[in-house]
């Protein structure tokens, strides 16, 4: 599967200092982070050839709509409503065989049209061709030697699909009626896609010619394959992942057939679901976010070519150029005549990665496990360690992450476990002790530790909750090892077991963490070692440490939290059920990157008028 750049094109901070995504992942051959999706050829063929009753279709379809918005199922149900919801659209699949509109010749064909398109809009040409890499799918090949820090490519406004562009062409009108598309960009632009797919004279007919046939998403996973992701991070993000599309074009094909404005739309007459989850994969592995003309907002985009790259650890190296009104970016390092050109698509784990982008990275730096955490308000003690932890700016139940690397944990999840573990006594210290602020301010400082006593706890209770998430999954690590040695296993079914042994890993490393530093407190304790005491004067080593263990918890942004996401979510599921407050959602603009498509969004950080300068290191906010 090749990378694709696209999803993770605009790796920057946001333009209104949102979370840079870059999330653009061809379905073409590879399975690697950055990488786009298997890529078949497309078939010959230019419209229908099956004859669908249309009362029976719109009965399927209304009995989908409704299976999808029902009720959140109870816990241990998800798999069931899964499977029941897979098997009506394999029903309504079925039926529609022949109906869409695809393209004559293979994907390559087009790449030769695409880079002349590209030339002909003013975008950058020189330097660099498209090239098929094997197992990483289609990228972009240096043609010259290209410096890192370089500009080597950029692409016009012109060039790309927005919710703008999608507002003023054929959809513009239903666009105008419709609250679900004014409140989900990310929903205008697969349909903006599909019906510029669908006519002969479109401006981006070149780009959307040279786009995969089909992706690697877990929407295009089998039943079988899907299961495999049982146990993992991912499962449950896939499984509302394909509910959430299954519900969106129900309601969609319902819409086109029933809305005066949508009688002229070309997808009136040939809008499969095979149609709508090649458009759904295609704006998820690919959007991005970038500034408005004007620079005062962002928007979603899919930026043609530049959505090629594949992906690799670094630095995000694209921003958008405001005062030449294009997308740039610069080379990651340097790169010899014939060597592919990457760039870095953004501290993602390898489950964002699976569930988004349809690839795993198997050299992710940035990959990591979430791990739900909170204070029991049934517990005596709750009260007073919300309030110390409500002074060091975390939630009382929050989700955090554990990560590949060292230190296998963050300031914000060390300072959550301390007062998670702390005595009474140990919290009247921090809440009304002296310098009880200061003591805040060391909470997530590996330097000073509650007492030898709260580290002891804290880290046995690490090590004791990564041991029982292990025990979740219905195989060891060993058992998937042997598994991926099996010549014939399906490239979904390998990216599945990757990411198995990938969220073991990471656990089983963190419980050994666990134990070694239980190990060395009890150790200190026994010593009777003194405890290290926080001194005002040491404030300065902690503003100005580069180590996150040793940064001042008031200081910095806590990463972890989701809440925003969730929140999202049941706003979508509003909408979708037809909630009069659906309003107070397109208010939020640049908020529905995360709906209930599970698209991601990337962002291009704006120049405000000025060139951005090559060195981007300073942009990238932490996931």
């Amino acid at each position: 599967m090749e990378k694709r750049l696209g999803v993770f094109l605009i790796c920057w901070v946001s333009v209104q200092g949102q979370r840079n995504c870059c999330c653009h992942f061809e379905s073409c051959q590879t399975s690697k982070m950055g990488k786009k999706s298997r890529v078949k050829t497309q078939k010959s063929g230019s419209g229908a050839t099956a004859v669908v009753a249309p009362k029976e279709m719109m009965n399927l379809i209304s009995e989908l709509l409704q299976k999808c918005s029902s009720a959140t199922p109870s816990a241990g149900k998800e798999w069931e409503e899964y499977t029941q919801i897979r098997a009506l659209v394999e029903k309504i699949r079925k039926k529609q065989k022949g109906i869409s509109i695809i393209f004559d010749g293979s994907r390559e064909e087009h790449f030769s049209d695409l880079l002349a398109w590209a030339q002909d809009c003013g975008a950058s040409t020189d330097g660099f061709t498209v090239a098929d890499f094997g197992t990483e799918g289609f990228g972009l090949q240096a043609t010259k030697d290209i410096k890192a820090e370089e500009l080597f490519l950029w692409i016009p406004r012109k060039m790309l699909m927005t919710v703008e562009s999608a507002q003023s062409s054929i959809l513009g009108h239903l666009y105008g009626q419709d609250r679900i598309m004014q409140a989900m960009g990310n929903v205008t632009l697969a349909l903006h896609l599909l019906c510029e797919r669908c006519t002969p004279t479109s401006h981006w007919l070149p780009y959307i010619r040279s786009l995969p046939s089909d992706y690697d998403t877990p929407l295009y996973f089998q039943q079988d394959e899907v299961q495999l992701l049982q146990g993992t991070q991912a499962i449950a993000d896939v499984l509302s992942q394909y509910k959430n599309t299954a519900r969106q074009y129900a309601y969609f094909y319902k819409l086109m057939q029933t809305h005066p404005a949508a009688s002229k739309l070309p997808l009136k007459d040939s809008f499969t679901f095979d149609d709508y989850r090649w458009a759904v994969s295609s704006v998820m592995t690919r959007q991005n976010q970038i500034p408005t003309e004007d620079g005062s907002r962002v928007t979603l985009a899919l930026i043609p070519l530049w959505d090629m790259c594949n992906h690799t650890n670094g630095l995000i190296t694209t921003g958008y150029n405001l005062e030449d009104d294009r997308c740039e970016c610069v080379a990651l390092r340097d790169y010899k005549e014939n060597e592919q050109i990457y760039i870095f698509y953004g501290t993602r784990s390898n489950a964002e990665f699976v569930i988004h982008n349809g690839f795993f990275f198997q050299d992710n730096a940035h990959d990591r496990v979430k791990i739900k955490l909170g204070v029991s308000k049934s517990e005596r003690l709750y009260a007073m360690k919300a309030e110390v932890l409500a002074r060091a700016g975390i939630p009382a139940s929050c989700v955090f992450a554990l990560h590949c690397n060292d230190p296998p944990i963050s300031a914000q999840l060390l300072a959550f476990l301390r007062v998670f573990c702390m005595t009474e006594e140990e919290l009247k210290d921090y809440l009304l002790g002296e310098g009880a602020i200061n003591k805040i301010i060391t909470l997530g400082n590996s330097d000073f530790p509650v007492s030898w006593e709260n580290e002891i706890k804290l880290w046995t209770f690490l090590e004791t909750r990564a041991a029982l998430l292990l025990k979740t999954y219905k195989t060891t690590t060993e058992e998937d090892r042997s598994l991926l040695e099996k010549p014939d296993l399906s490239l979904h079914s390998r990216v599945a077991i990757q990411l198995r042994v990938a969220e073991k890993q990471i656990l089983e490393k963190v419980s050994a963490s666990g134990r070694d530093k239980r190990m060395q407190f009890e150790k200190k304790k026994a010593e009777g070692a003194p405890l290290p005491r926080y001194e005002e004067s040491d404030i300065a080593l902690l503003e100005n440490s580069d180590a996150e263990g040793k940064l001042p918890i008031l200081l910095r942004q806590l990463e972890e939290v989701q809440e925003e996401a969730v929140q999202e979510e049941e706003e979508d599921n509003r909408l979708m059920n037809g909630d009069k407050s659906a309003e107070s959602v397109v208010e939020k603009g640049s908020k529905d990157v995360n709906s209930n498509l599970d698209f991601e969004g990337k962002s291009i950080e704006s120049s405000k008028g000025q060139k951005e300068e090559a060195n981007l290191s300073a942009s990238r906010t932490e996931e």
